[in-house]
């Protein structure tokens, strides 16, 4: 106990919450860079001319190469490490952000904005950070991978209305050219200081749990490869439901304030109230932590989805401020969740050893799903004047995901961690038989 005391116990304070804290800074500016478009779609579609189902398509394209990028982010994290990782993903943001506001064609502004800001951000997003937070967390796993998603609600939080505070003030591209400023002040010295990949060997147990770990028998490690692993029920149903997740958060950060606006809200009260989601998820993922660890992840994840369903229903009939904010009070408070939920329960059945990878190709449907809330959201509002057929087939979605969780293995449950892959993807059927 003294050598784990002394790798991550400090004056009884564990030091994988100091990465908690900087990973959740990350992926705050993270967020705010990639899913906080909102503020910037009608001042960037205006200046530069472009239609809104062309700017869309960029996006899309963007969220797109976003997703495609988190993969290759869970592979390198696991060959040159994270700090690695985050300090390129940091270079390619300024890069492509220096690019993008020198940017005046279709092509010129897909490569930089949609594309290369794309890639730069999904090295650093919560997939690269994800399996730093699984390797120093066992009994708090839940918890911590929680509270990172408060970064993500931050961002929409924090960003919306700050961005279109900046915008109005300054411009899209000072605004733009300031928020990858503040994005390498953040990133770099939390990689070079505070993210560790070597977590203590116990972890965040409690002495009486290491006690028990050691005097239990041994238990051979899970046998599943990666192949294996993706040929199995679980990995698909995570990655239906993250589908409709990309697609709703998406749809929301790149539309919703365009949306507000076509129905009569100002811009600063449509940014408030996409804002009033992020804040009040904030609060609702730090009370769903600390239950993250108790109650049944798929129950849990299966209800997140189903009230966000509805509240996408209700943002399309709001007529009023007091609607307006009391819709987005009550949809963010499962706003958050899934993305922690979707990525515990990949550990809890697959092991810390595949988490990395394995999340970044099911982020992928993620990021396949916000590609296409991106293009359905112009396309619909220039070929019917309307945001109805978007928004409402999010909240369809999410009802649909919703269901594919409740379907989940019984098995995956807080209580049983250390769960094996091959014990869990037993009880269900494999996608190769």
């Amino acid at each position: 106990m003294h050598a784990h005391r002394q790798a991550g116990l400090h004056a009884g304070w564990y030091a994988g919450w100091n990465i908690v804290a900087a990973a959740t800074a990350i992926t705050l500016l993270t967020v705010g860079l990639r899913l906080g478009i909102g503020p910037f779609f009608l001042p960037m579609a205006q200046d530069l001319g472009f239609s809104r189902s062309l700017l869309a398509g960029i996006v899309g394209v963007g969220m797109l190469c976003y997703g495609l990028a988190m993969p290759v982010a869970g592979w390198l994290v696991a060959r040159i490490g994270t700090r690695a990782v985050l300090l390129l993903g940091t270079a390619i943001v300024v890069a492509a952000s220096l690019w993008t506001v020198q940017a005046r064609t279709p092509l010129t502004f897909g490569l930089s904005f949609g594309v290369l800001l794309s890639v730069g951000l999904g090295f650093t997003s919560p997939v690269a950070l994800t399996p730093v937070l699984s390797r120093w967390f066992t009994r708090q796993r839940g918890m911590a991978l929680f509270y990172l998603s408060t970064g993500s609600m931050a961002g929409m939080a924090v960003m919306t209305p700050l961005s279109m505070q900046a915008i109005g003030r300054f411009g899209w591209q000072h605004s733009l050219l300031g928020l990858a400023a503040v994005f390498a002040a953040v990133t770099v010295p939390a990689a070079l200081f505070v993210v560790r990949d070597d977590a203590p060997p116990h972890t965040d147990l409690l002495p009486e749990q290491v006690a028990a770990q050691r005097a239990a028998p041994a238990v051979p490690a899970a046998a599943l490869g990666f192949g294996q692993a993706v040929a199995t029920w679980p990995f698909w149903q995570i990655c239906l439901g993250l589908f409709a997740c990309g697609f709703s958060m998406n749809l929301l950060g790149t539309h919703g304030v365009p949306m507000l606006m076509d129905h009569g809200f100002d811009a600063g009260t449509s940014a408030m109230g996409i804002g009033t989601i992020g804040l009040v998820a904030i609060g609702g993922t730090l009370v769903l932590g600390k239950v993250a660890d108790r109650l049944p992840r798929r129950w849990m994840l299966a209800t997140i989805y189903g009230v966000r369903g509805l509240g996408f229903f209700a943002l399309l009939a709001v007529g009023t401020h007091l609607e307006l904010y009391g819709a987005a009070a009550i949809g963010g408070l499962v706003w958050a969740g899934s993305i922690a939920l979707s990525s515990a329960i990949l550990a809890d059945v697959y092991g810390v050893r595949l988490v990395g990878v394995l999340y970044g190709w099911a982020y992928v449907s993620h990021q396949l799903g916000a590609t296409v809330s991106s293009w359905l959201g112009g396309w619909g509002f220039d070929t019917f004047g309307s945001h109805t057929l978007a928004f409402g087939g999010a909240g369809v979605l999410l009802l649909m995901a919703a269901g594919v969780s409740m379907r989940l293995p019984a098995g995956i449950t807080p209580a049983a961690p250390a769960r094996s892959a091959l014990a869990a993807t037993q009880a269900v059927p494999r996608t190769d038989r």
